[in-house]
């Protein structure tokens, strides 16, 4: 029995993952605030620990809030709002109805040997895939898959620039990893530095917008980066996302990461836009990054060329990868990573095709980090002036999970948590309010998302008491 199914007493709230491990050894939370969310502590069952790692994640931004002396005592994450904030894309609706979710050809596909996880959701992704088949646009898909091994179809669809990935057992990943670069063995890696002149933002001593007055760029995609970005505007950050107008995002997930943010459109290849983004990196106080690696580094955006323009920023990187990994620079979603790293096996029905998750917890997981990481590194750079840098990997969060050992402990039915219904510009939203009560009340975002890329890529002049 591999460690990922081993079974250990527990009893509710304990044993999560240690996902706070790398915050700890640098310092950035103190090694007395890892408190037990309340609440049941296993409800999906299955033969991974997926509410641990849930509870976990939500949990840091818990902590970290708490220690950055942002008054936000009394900030709590119980259960079964985590559950309910781990399915918000499942859950939400737009006028009744809910967003679309996988398109036809992202799925799992039997091949003549093996099994192969797809993603075309994105028409420049679902191109790629049918010109790496030698198909037209009315091509057989899952005709073409079952003449090609799963290797064969997986090295056809990412030399063409598409996404997709075999479906691997846990030890033919770890096989296939070791002749790669030495692993790293934590979560976050944090690298820090001395900061240069910074702006004066500082943690609000009380209110329910502890980061008041925060400006964070938002360079992120899909789920896990638009999620922490999210999650900063929840406690009043100035979060403005930014997108290539060539490569506009899918609406729905728009809608479903874009509460209480700005939306813009930058055309980072031109002199303009490069103006406009020094501009706004200047003035900023964080940056999230989540492209594949290598996409933003000719516009000027490398993690090195950004601490040395500007060392006063806090950066937070995501892959799907990790760059100790032969994979390195290759696309990647939630599904593909699972796919690939033997989730998808450990999920398989008896005799049947391979399975998922039952939430997209690889995402979700590493977004909610992505923020507890900002918000400590924040905190330490008012602390003591040092500046870091965070970076995560949806396949570093899939190694946390199938090495996490599974609770002996009985499953419980959460009870339905209510949802919250807002106006928008798409239509009424019926949607999963974000996973914190504070003073035993829930936290609601600050506002609908807005129009996607309707905003000027500037910062409000106004004070923070303004906004």
């Amino acid at each position: 029995m591999s460690r990922g199914t081993q079974l250990i007493p527990g009893s509710a709230g304990a044993g999560l993952p240690p996902l706070n491990a790398p915050f700890l050894a640098h310092g950035l939370l103190p090694s007395d605030v890892h408190s037990a969310p309340p609440g049941p502590r296993r409800w999906w069952a299955g033969p991974l620990d997926v509410e641990g790692l849930a509870l976990a994640a939500v949990q840091l931004c818990v902590q970290a809030l708490e220690c950055c002396g942002a008054g936000a005592h009394r900030l709590t994450a119980p259960a079964h709002r985590v559950a309910q904030a781990f399915n918000s894309f499942g859950l939400l609706r737009v006028d009744s109805q809910p967003i679309p979710g996988f398109a036809p050809h992202s799925g799992f596909f039997r091949c003549a040997e093996g099994w192969i996880r797809t993603h075309a959701n994105y028409p420049h992704h679902e191109q790629a895939l049918l010109r790496g088949l030698g198909l037209g646009t009315d091509g057989n898909v899952e005709q073409s898959l079952r003449e090609l091994t799963a290797l064969e179809a997986e090295q056809k669809i990412v030399n063409a620039g598409g996404v997709a990935a075999t479906v691997r057992t846990r030890n033919e990943w770890n096989t296939m990893i070791e002749r790669g670069s030495p692993s790293t063995p934590n979560w976050v890696e944090f690298d820090m530095a001395s900061g240069g002149p910074m702006r004066s933002w500082q943690p609000g001593p009380t209110g329910d917008a502890p980061l008041r007055g925060l400006r964070v760029l938002d360079f992120t995609r899909v789920l896990a980066g638009p999620t922490a970005a999210r999650t900063l505007a929840v406690f009043g950050a100035s979060v403005l996302r930014i997108d290539p107008p060539q490569l506009p995002e899918i609406i729905g997930q728009h809608i479903e990461t874009g509460f209480g943010k700005r939306s813009a459109t930058v055309d980072a290849g031109s002199r303009a836009g490069r103006r406009q983004l020094e501009d706004l990196l200047a003035k900023a106080d964080a940056v999230l990054l989540g492209y594949r690696p290598g996409a933003l580094e000719r516009h000027g955006l490398s993690v090195q060329g950004l601490r040395e323009r500007f060392p006063h920023l806090v950066l937070v990187t995501l892959d799907a990868w990790g760059d100790a990994n032969p994979w390195f620079g290759r696309r990647g979603f939630d599904s593909i990573v699972q796919a690939a790293t033997g989730i998808a096996e450990l999920y398989r029905a008896p005799g049947g095709a391979p399975g998922a998750l039952p939430v997209q917890a690889l995402d979700y997981a590493t977004g909610y980090g992505m923020a507890a990481a900002a918000i400590a590194l924040l905190t330490e750079r008012t602390r003591s002036g040092q500046c870091g840098v965070a970076h995560f990997a949806l396949a570093r969060t899939a190694r946390e999970l199938i090495d996490a050992p599974v609770p002996q402990v009985k499953a419980e039915r959460l009870p339905d948590a209510p949802l919250r219904s807002m106006p928008s510009p798409y239509g009424t939203l019926t949607y999963v309010p974000p996973p914190f009560n504070r003073r035993h009340r829930t936290v609601d975002y600050p506002g609908p998302p807005l129009v996607y890329g309707a905003d000027e890529p500037v910062w409000d002049t106004r004070e923070p008491s303004e906004v």
